[in-house]
């Protein structure tokens, strides 16, 4: 069994305009839904290459109250095939520069993008097998850690047996587990969750601290975090991220998007990052 090959890539936009993300979203959802009807991978102009081993798993927007720049959106795409498959074609693209390589339809509404590639460990999913089975999550909590030079994998080993135990007693479930490529000293890990689970699990926490008396506390993510610092060198962060109606681990369709859009400015003006 070959390995997850992955790519994650998250998206500024200057100046703060919040109609960049939904149309940079909107855009990105659409035309890869139309890969999926493609026989071979093909470069074109203005799309740069098309296919459907370059699967856009997953495609959000970033919450910013939980500590991401305003405004931002993130991807994960999954390579089929791994090396020799979807990562074979994104790089074939660069053999010889191609000219098209230099023209988009979206050029000039990013502002920036940081693209990481991915590769799953023991005991990540495989993105397919998740959207086969249908799974879909209303958020998602995205972890990137800066870990001690070659550390990467044992960190990720405790997260498996560690950490994704606990998780799972508060309604999160792992969607990825993901060394950087290419760097010895970054990890990923990204979990699916309910509103409610995340606030539940905040409020645990709060309350083994001592900092809330009318929750249940569980001492056990205080211990996680003492035993996460065996490996972590910082920084470290762990942000939400909400899914775009339409894409593959989104709980809503497409068809969501537009009934969204066309309530008009009423909802927008209620909108937050």
């Amino acid at each position: 069994m070959r390995r997850g090959i992955y790519l994650i890539e998250e998206v500024d936009f200057r100046p703060m305009n919040s109609r960049k993300p939904l149309e940079y979203l909107s855009w990105l959802t659409r035309y890869k839904d139309e890969d999926r009807l493609l026989d071979a991978p093909e470069l074109t102009r203005g799309l740069s290459i098309r296919s459907r081993q370059i699967d856009l798993a997953g495609a959000f927007y970033a919450v910013g109250i939980t500590g991401h720049p305003q405004f931002r959106a993130v991807t994960l795409w999954d390579c089929h095939g791994g090396w020799d498959g979807g990562w074979r074609q994104m790089m074939e693209i660069y053999d010889g520069v191609d000219g098209r390589l230099f023209l988009s339809d979206i050029d000039d509404l990013r502002f920036s993008a940081f693209s990481r590639p991915l590769g799953a460990v023991r005991g990540s999913p495989a993105l397919a097998d998740l959207a086969a089975e249908g799974y879909a999550a209303p958020f998602y909590l995205f972890e990137s850690a800066q870990v001690r030079p070659g550390a990467a994998l044992d960190y990720l080993d405790a997260v498996r047996e560690e950490r994704a135990p606990l998780l799972a007693d508060h309604g999160h479930r792992p969607v990825g587990l993901y060394e950087v490529l290419f760097c010895d000293t970054e990890v990923v890990t990204v979990w699916g969750t309910s509103l409610d689970d995340h606030l539940a699990l905040q409020r645990a926490r709060d309350a083994a601290l001592g900092l809330d008396d009318e929750a249940e506390p569980d001492g056990r993510l205080l211990d996680w975090s003492r035993r996460a610092r065996d490996f972590l060198t910082g920084p470290w962060r762990e942000t939400l991220l909400a899914p775009f109606p339409g894409c593959r681990l989104s709980p809503l369709p497409a068809a969501g998007r537009e009934r969204e859009a066309a309530a008009g400015p009423e909802r927008e003006a209620t909108a937050r990052p």
